[in-house]
């Protein structure tokens, strides 16, 4: 064998196979921030569309009941007991976003809305941001399997009337305005904003399939996802769900690392971001006070 033959047929030596180990290194430590950007920009634009299929059904909901709006806690029952007293929010517009089937699915089955109960755990796509970490399968991480929504409604919007029905013995809420009258205008007025499915600090809160809760029912929205009877916080931006900036119920939050998105009445979605002021989300959560949003909205 001739001495050139040899020198071609050599294999790497090990300061060479180190090199080339510490390029693809540096290439893959390159490539996945910006491989995490085009995932979360996935994200945030399937979660948008949650919101704006959302938006689509509270339209279509009011197209279909002569412009009313669907209540937090609405006071007719619903399938497949219809003598509960009331019917949730996200439980109303599952006809109106094409999900109506889940409705008649429980309802032939026989689940019952309640400990134990099949129906509880039913997810459905349209209510989870992939974002959120704290829900798996659609359901609630800490509440026991129950389906879990990563989307709250304004209880401004949708919870400051109602009253008492007598035949149940509950209080209902349902909003004071129809989808035509809203003081400061659809596009004004946030109706949906984000908020984890799943918090440790107050793990049923996120419960999308729960029945509404009431004031005499186990505590004023204690399950209910809801935004706003606790106040108007601003968003917590880059909030995670535990550790040092954990993320809290009362405030609107996400997974998304920079912004926290809102559906407005008019079924346009805002992404909020950190230059949010408070005062401009509470003129945004208001639908009465006559007030236009900030520059930095």
């Amino acid at each position: 064998m001739s001495r050139s033959s040899t020198r071609n047929s050599r294999g790497f030596t090990l300061i060479e196979l180190l090199v080339v180990i510490a390029i693809i290194a540096i290439l893959i430590g390159l490539l996945l921030p910006a491989v995490q950007k085009v995932r979360e920009a996935a994200a945030r634009m399937s979660c948008s569309n949650n919101l704006k299929q959302m938006g689509v059904g509270i339209h279509n909901y009011a197209s279909a009941s002569q412009d009313k709006l669907p209540g937090g806690m609405n006071p007719w029952g619903y399938q497949p007991v219809p003598t509960y007293p009331s019917a949730p929010f996200f439980w109303a517009l599952l006809p109106y976003i094409e999900q109506g089937n889940i409705i008649t699915q429980m309802s032939n089955a026989g689940y019952y809305y309640s400990w134990g109960g099949s129906g509880p755990g039913t997810s459905v796509k349209i209510y989870v941001c992939p974002s959120d970490s704290t829900i798996t399968n659609g359901q609630s991480t800490v509440a026991g399997g129950w389906g879990a929504t990563s989307y709250v409604r304004n209880y401004y919007m949708f919870d400051t009337g109602g009253g008492y029905s007598p035949s149940s013995g509950y209080y209902y809420t349902q909003s004071k305005y129809t989808i035509a009258n809203i003081p400061d205008g659809t596009s004004n007025t946030i109706g949906i904003t984000e908020r984890y499915g799943s918090l440790p600090a107050y793990g049923w809160s996120g419960l999308w399939s729960h029945h509404g809760q009431d004031r005499f029912h186990w505590g004023y929205y204690q399950w209910a996802p809801v935004h706003g009877p606790w106040g108007t916080p601003a968003p917590q931006i880059g909030a995670k769900p535990s550790g040092s900036n954990p993320a809290h119920p009362y405030y609107a939050n996400s997974g998304h690392t920079t912004t926290v998105q809102a559906l407005m009445m008019d079924g346009s979605v805002k992404s909020v971001g950190s230059g949010i002021t408070q005062t401009t989300w509470t003129n945004a959560m208001m639908a009465d006070d006559g007030f236009t949003l900030g520059n930095n909205w």
